[in-house]
């Protein structure tokens, strides 16, 4: 593995040998997951040249580079990953990157650790889906605009009013989630779906919240991990389980199975966005439209 990460390394700084940035005038911008993407849209308009490495259904904790991701990365001014270690091995390689003439950054660095879940059995001893807390990606808005203003000055007015457009409807979004979540009993409240990706949208709208896998899809789901989520979702009596986008669905269905064969029945409630938005030109396509879906989709099955 450490051989690949440098194989890939030495890659992307001879292809940055020759230099294409800036062909059109702007600033190229290489950014990591579907979320992240549809954020520095939002701040960035078209006042930048923007690439996202992963599209709808991807899942960034198996993803590895192409030959094609190479040359967005040897190309890029800034890159803008998640960071808390979602991308995996990837990661490894923007901090090295980061020595080069290349800016990359962590928009997990954004947040107070302090707030963050921990957690013992994964890569960075905190849980990486900050995206699921509204709060945390209103601050994600402001840390993004600061970057790029520093890279683009001559945008700084733009950058700053898209910012505060876009603020507003993620504040927007979160009363519309919330009241939306207040027609569910507190004890329906169960969200139970393929692996931990859920953890900061139950503490931020009071579910509790359970994955069959851990917190990287990576972490197979054993026998044993299976028929004691079957035996909670029975004393629990949960109506609905959920699949995930990013995630095959053979996890959630082998739990379904389980749950019948002990004379109970739970529906599988629809699929959810976790690690990776819809398709694009679709309203689940970005964070506001996938948040508002998913939202829809747990009440509406729980109900």
């Amino acid at each position: 593995m450490k051989k690949a990460i440098q194989l890939l390394l030495i890659t992307i700084l001879c292809f940055s040998c020759n230099d294409q940035k800036k062909s059109n005038g702007k600033i190229n911008v290489v950014t990591t997951t579907s979320m992240i993407t549809d954020l520095v849209k939002n701040v960035a308009g078209n006042n930048v040249n923007i690439e996202g490495l992963m599209g709808s259904g991807v899942d960034p904790h198996l993803y590895k580079a192409s030959g094609g991701d190479v040359t967005k990365l040897a190309n890029a001014d800034i890159i803008f990953y998640n960071g808390l270690h979602l991308e995996g091995k990837l990661v490894e390689v923007f901090e090295k990157m980061h020595n080069n003439k290349t800016k990359t950054i962590a928009i997990a660095n954004a947040i107070d650790k302090n707030t963050l879940i921990s957690s013992a059995s994964f890569a960075s001893n905190y849980d990486p889906h900050i995206w699921f807390n509204i709060e945390y990606w209103i601050q994600a808005t402001h840390f993004i605009t600061k970057q790029l203003i520093a890279a683009a000055p001559e945008h700084t007015s733009v950058f700053k009013k898209n910012a505060d457009t876009y603020v507003q409807k993620l504040k927007t979004l979160q009363i519309k989630l919330k009241t939306k979540i207040a027609t569910l009993p507190k004890e329906k409240r169960i969200l139970v779906t393929a692996h931990d990706a859920f953890n900061y949208f139950g503490k931020s709208f009071n579910f509790e919240v359970v994955g069959l896998q851990g917190l990287s899809t990576a972490t197979e789901a054993g026998v044993k991990d299976v028929q004691k989520l079957a035996s909670f979702i029975i004393e629990k009596n949960v109506k609905a389980v959920f699949i995930e986008s990013s995630v095959p669905k053979r996890t959630i269905e082998a739990l379904q199975a389980a749950v019948t064969s002990k004379n109970h029945e739970v529906n599988i409630g629809g699929t959810l966005y976790s690690d990776a938005l819809g398709n694009p030109n679709t309203v689940e396509g970005t964070y506001i439209g996938m948040f508002e879906y998913n939202v829809n989709t747990i009440v509406n099955a729980l109900e």
